[in-house]
């Protein structure tokens, strides 16, 4: 009964509390209208769902998005550098990271994540779901680069999800 009403509880929280958070509110209306939504988003898109989202490790999700966070904020430094001091020394390029990740979720939080990091910008995930196809603002070699994502953002995601 309780998965029928609630088939996604964590997605059902979020959803209520970034609602909250965007209208910048605590009343009553904004509480039920968003709790609503909430509740009706997961539901009605629960068959769109191919798998059930299992997270292994759920505080090393927290860290994971806070170590995301702080990356974020070190890439938008380091891309104000770039563009700032040498943007004509820039070495634009396209990157193919090999993936270990098994999980469709997981690889769309990895192309996310990567999407959302100053600089990077996933563009394209293989037929075989295996590669994942990365433009950087700049390169200056590219295996230091894969090394990097797969450091920072693929091993704790596989973590997690595997």
């Amino acid at each position: 009964m309780w998965r029928k009403c609630f088939p996604h509880p964590f997605l059902t929280l979020a959803l209520w509390a970034i609602w909250l958070l965007l209208n910048n509110t605590l009343s009553a209306g904004h509480m039920i209208l968003g709790g609503l939504l909430a509740i009706f988003i997961p539901w009605f898109s629960a068959g769109f769902w191919e798998e059930r989202v299992m997270v292994r490790r759920p505080w090393l999700l927290i860290k994971f998005f806070s170590s995301v966070l702080w990356q974020i904020v070190i890439a938008n430094i380091h891309v104000a550098r770039l563009i700032l001091m040498s943007s004509d020394k820039l070495r634009p390029g396209f990157v193919e990271i090999p993936l270990d990740l098994t999980s469709p979720l997981a690889i769309s939080i990895l192309a996310n994540t990567i999407s959302l990091t100053p600089g990077t910008v996933t563009c394209d995930l293989s037929k075989d779901q295996k590669k994942l196809l990365i433009h950087a603002l700049h390169i200056d070699d590219a295996q230091t680069t894969i090394d990097e994502i797969k450091q920072l953002f693929e091993k704790p995601l596989k973590e997690i999800f595997n």
